[in-house]
């Protein structure tokens, strides 16, 4: 293993499965790996600016531009984890029925207030609300979370009565409960994948990172923050 720390930059989504992978591969190996989590499009931007960090995970898809654009190496995209959403209340609130699409789409419409990441489920939900034909009725009750502040804080302040966020992003947070996941008719899976940037310097310890990032060893402690395996 390389004496140099290895750094590696995700989105909130995946940070503590990341954190808890990197303290058990650190702890196998004797590698030091840092690990740090931002918003998905500012870590994508930092990583085009040239920031020296050896992995980047984020969406599947943001890899592959990443890695056609020039700033992370042909060949080193891994699949880790796929991860779901889940909508969560405050804590002793009423948990809203979620068995079907028109139970979720009933939900929507009775909450006075509801929010979702700025990510690729938010992207997806808006999409989703647009087809039920319900945006234009809602917009003014969606709550757009700051940068860096989880949608499940905003629900445990009352600052939204719906959250909708990736499970892993949503089940350890306080003040919360997850009523449970979309059904299977309309829930939306996002593949989170790593690759190694053009910037890093020891592509050999990289490349044993994200190996044991996929490996079969991490799948318990992936399920275990929400997570499958990819």
């Amino acid at each position: 293993m390389s004496h140099t720390p290895l750094t590696l930059i995700s989105s909130m989504a995946t940070r503590e499965v990341l954190r808890q992978l990197a303290t058990d591969f650190q702890a196998a190996t004797g590698q030091v790996v840092s690990t740090e989590a931002g918003g998905g499009v500012d870590v994508a931007k930092r990583v085009r600016a040239g920031e020296r960090v050896d992995i980047v995970v984020l969406a599947h898809n943001v890899i592959d531009a990443l890695i056609a654009e020039g700033h992370a190496l042909p060949g080193s995209r891994t699949d880790l984890v796929k991860s779901g959403v889940a909508v969560a209340v405050r804590a002793g609130a009423t948990r809203p029925d979620l068995g079907s699409e028109e139970a979720v789409k009933q939900a929507v419409l009775a909450a006075g207030s509801l929010s979702y990441s700025t990510g690729p489920s938010g992207t997806y939900l808006e999409n989703l609300f647009a087809r039920w034909g319900i945006l234009d009725q809602i917009r003014d009750r969606i709550v757009v979370p700051p940068p860096g502040v989880p949608v499940g804080s905003l629900v445990a302040s009352g600052g939204a009565e719906l959250g909708f966020q990736q499970l892993s992003e949503l089940m350890n947070l306080p003040g919360i409960e997850v009523a449970g996941p979309l059904p299977p008719s309309i829930q939306t899976l996002t593949i989170f994948s790593g690759a190694i940037t053009t910037a890093c310097q020891t592509p050999t310890a990289a490349r044993a990172l994200l190996d044991f990032l996929a490996s079969p060893t991490a799948a318990p402690t992936k399920q275990r923050h929400g997570m499958d395996a990819a």
